[in-house]
């Protein structure tokens, strides 16, 4: 179980899991205990914690440089517009953008779908249409759709999703055909932590002439993404699952597509001149980024990726690859546990039940030994439909969670099946 990983980052040593926890210093909320135990935080699928460059560059942003971005002529707002902007390139740079027209800031992954949902579906799409998701979606990629549909007609097809975890691709071409307009899949399940074949998945929908949308919710902060090689149409991600703050979202898109496309929010910096009846609209990115930006949140996210940059995404990937694994293999040896999700080609979450306990119980016996974990439907409820379950117990794991952290949800479990009998 050895990895060969010792680097800086930030300042601070990062090492291998289960050796110097230095990288973990970077993380005050990880130092305290709860109910008397140290923190295990193995809830980053739905949020990560925040290392102290990120949080001081917010900070200092407040404290020395704060003033409205686009808008003042004046020194600090230049200053600050210059920064907002170099973020900007940093996430082009971060996901292999052509440039920084194609870097859109929304304020989660949620609006960012919702963006291209209002914005091309309601102006491409008419009556007959059809849109492909699938069954491992995550809600923010499928409601979008589903009012989509209602409101103009617009037929929702679905890839089912296999007992192993993966999604059933024979379906997947059986669905494809010159009605498809549009295929919204996710990178990476939030539940099953499956990683799906998305540049197949991209293929076979152009040849069949459809646009491709991907939810990288659950896969930029964790390996390389690299959107011109996946060559998607769109993609979208959320700050705050990679070390950045909330409220700060992107979307990707192709240059030509997003300039063929209407406005989602009219309001102040998404103009070039307005008379009292009409008005033209600026030019990509800010054509979508009505009103004040979040700017600060944007400058906090590239603080993010700075940090993620200084450890590598290789790393990164190699380090919960390795966390993931021996997870895996240490639930397989509980009593009465169902684990789901494939064996190989999967991401650092860990979905799983306990025989007659259900998971929000095991999650408050996990929560008195300090570990925190996810419960529920996590926003999957068409999943766990497929699965015949109410909802799962999920296990999540960053860049800061460590072998010993695996050990004592370990333990944590053992105590939980010792309590409920």
């Amino acid at each position: 179980m050895a990895v060969d990983v010792q680097f800086k980052s930030m300042g601070s040593e990062w090492s291998a899991p289960n050796d110097s926890l230095e990288c973990r210093k970077d993380f005050p909320i990880l130092s305290q205990k709860i109910n008397n135990h140290p923190l295990v935080f193995l809830d980053n699928a739905a949020s990560t914690q925040k290392p102290l460059s990120v949080i001081r560059k917010m900070q200092k942003t407040y404290e020395d440089g704060y003033a409205n971005v686009h808008r003042g002529a004046y020194q600090l707002s230049a200053q600050i517009t210059d920064e907002y902007e170099r973020s900007r390139q940093k996430i082009a740079d971060f996901i292999h953008a052509p440039g920084m027209q194609n870097v859109i800031f929304t304020k989660n992954g949620s609006e960012s779908i919702n963006l291209v949902a209002y914005s091309w579906g309601r102006h491409f799409l008419k009556s007959g249409d059809e849109i492909i998701i699938t069954e491992m979606e995550h809600h923010s990629n499928l409601i979008p759709w589903q009012i989509l549909a209602q409101e103009k007609d617009v037929v929702l097809r679905v890839i089912p999703v296999l007992d192993d975890g993966t999604l059933d691709l024979e379906t997947y071409e059986s669905l494809l055909s010159d009605k498809t307009k549009l295929v919204a899949v996710t990178h990476v399940s939030n539940v099953l932590g499956t990683v799906n074949p998305v540049a197949k998945i991209v293929q076979m929908a152009h040849d069949a002439g459809a646009r491709v949308l991907v939810d990288g919710a659950q896969s930029t902060p964790h390996f390389p993404v690299d959107v011109q090689a996946l060559d998607c149409d769109f993609f979208t991600f959320s700050g705050h699952k990679m070390l950045g703050p909330t409220g700060i979202g992107v979307l990707y898109g192709k240059e030509d597509i997003l300039d063929e496309m209407p406005p989602f929010l009219g309001g102040g910096d998404m103009i070039a001149d307005v008379w009292i009846d009409h008005a033209t609209y600026s030019d990509l990115p800010f054509k979508f980024e009505a009103g004040t930006p979040p700017f600060v949140e944007a400058i906090g996210l590239g603080a993010a990726i700075d940090y993620l940059n200084a450890i590598g995404m290789d790393r990164v990937w190699q380090h919960e690859q390795e966390i993931t694994q021996y997870a895996l293999s240490k639930l397989k040896n509980l009593p009465r546990i169902r684990l789901f999700g494939p064996d190989t080609n999967r991401a650092g979450v860990v979905s799983f039940c306990l025989d007659d306990i259900h998971p929000h119980d095991v999650a408050t016996v996990l929560d008195q030994y300090g570990v925190a974990i996810r419960t529920g439907h996590h926003c999957a409820q068409p999943l766990m439909r497929r699965f015949g379950i109410p909802g799962t117990a999920r296990a999540s794991f960053y860049i800061y969670n460590t072998l010993l952290e695996v050990d004592q949800l370990i333990h944590a479990l053992h105590k939980t099946r010792e309590f409920f009998g």
